[in-house]
């Protein structure tokens, strides 16, 4: 017997199969949660003949531009509105492989502890780009603070605002900014996984919260010409196991809720 004899016999021994070598499979994702969730999934993946490689950004723009340049197989960080406004905006044909969780989006402060609370003319940071915009807006309807003149408008930014009752003073600013400058202004609209970052319990710290019910759920992205491989299928089926699913409700304790 030789030596790829032995190793595929112990292999087996051990419960899974040895291939000539590991396939291996790139993935671009943002810190918390989504790349601890590859993570947490790379053993169930190498158990199935898959080398994930987990590429950590800090951005909204790279992961993608990484997928449709063919530098990176497929990211975990957005979810489907902001890929689609990507695609249009950039002319990427960037495609849904399956959806795994959602972040809850939510309101900060350190300066007040309700939204009743809130000042005439306080300044409120969102998101720059036009889903996250959107969302942080139709947040803020929801929960009375200013009315928009499309109330289903999922790419809405400030000039969309029809009624602002208390003059709140609206600042655009990347995502990935806003736990950083919470002291600086009122009212921040943050992505949750920012908030978890920036060790903020959206649970808790949040003065306003979308429900689990939202339509906001993040995705595992690729292109149209590998959505289909081996490899990508076996990711697709680790992140919507049971197992990634009691470890998001135990990790993230309701800040991140499974989607599936």
């Amino acid at each position: 017997m030789n030596l790829k004899q032995i190793l595929v016999a112990v292999a087996a021994t051990a419960g899974f199969s040895l291939a000539a070598s590991a396939e291996e499979l790139s993935v671009a994702a943002t810190p918390v949660p989504h790349a601890e969730i590859l993570e947490f999934v790379k053993p169930m993946l190498a158990k199935e003949g898959v080398d994930l490689d987990v590429k950590v950004f800090t951005d909204y723009i790279q992961p993608n531009i990484q997928v449709d340049q063919k530098r990176m197989d497929a990211n975990f960080f957005q979810h489907k509105p902001y890929l689609d406004e990507f695609n249009a905006g950039r002319g990427t044909s960037l495609v849904t492989v399956t959806g795994v969780h959602i972040e809850p989006f939510g309101a900060y402060s350190s300066k007040i502890e309700s939204l009743d609370q809130l000042q005439e003319g306080a300044v409120v940071a969102i998101p720059n780009d036009p889903t996250n915009g959107g969302r942080a807006l139709l947040l803020l309807q929801n929960a009375g603070l200013i009315k928009l003149s499309d109330s289903s408008k999922i790419t809405a930014t400030p000039r969309d605002i029809a009624e602002n009752p208390k003059d709140l003073d609206f600042k655009e600013l990347e995502a990935a900014t806003l736990p950083r400058i919470l002291n600086q202004v009122d009212l921040a609209l943050i992505n949750t996984n920012y908030a978890l970052e920036a060790g903020l319990n959206p649970t808790e710290d949040a003065l306003v919260i979308e429900g689990a019910d939202s339509p906001y759920v993040n995705i595992l992205v690729s292109r149209p010409d590998n959505k289909d491989s081996e490899a990508m299928k076996k990711l697709a089926d680790a992140l919507t196991s049971d197992e990634v699913k009691a470890f998001i409700m135990d990790q993230y304790e309701g800040a991140v809720v499974p989607a599936f």
